[in-house]
């Protein structure tokens, strides 16, 4: 019964193939966000901003012009600079 019972396991191991396991594919591959150029400006307040968009002059309602930078990191779309 020993010597059956050996067989049957030989058989059984040797039928198998024996093949790699399958490579590992990651789910998702790292996303690489664009790299967007800026600049750092010192805004009217004092505090640095970072703006992605060009400094325009803007009007202002008392009728002179006021330089802005535009498209600024955070909630602001436009910053008045300092002078």
């Amino acid at each position: 019964m020993n010597v059956l019972a050996k067989f049957v396991v030989a058989l059984c191991l040797s039928a198998a193939p024996m093949a790699a396991p399958p490579a590992r594919v990651p789910d998702h591959l790292p996303s690489v966000a664009a790299r967007q150029s800026g600049k750092w400006y010192l805004a009217e307040n004092g505090h640095a901003v970072y703006c992605y968009g060009p400094v325009v002059l803007i009007r202002q309602p008392q009728g002179g012009l006021s330089r802005v930078a535009t498209f600024c990191k955070g909630d602001k779309t436009v910053v008045p600079l300092k002078d």
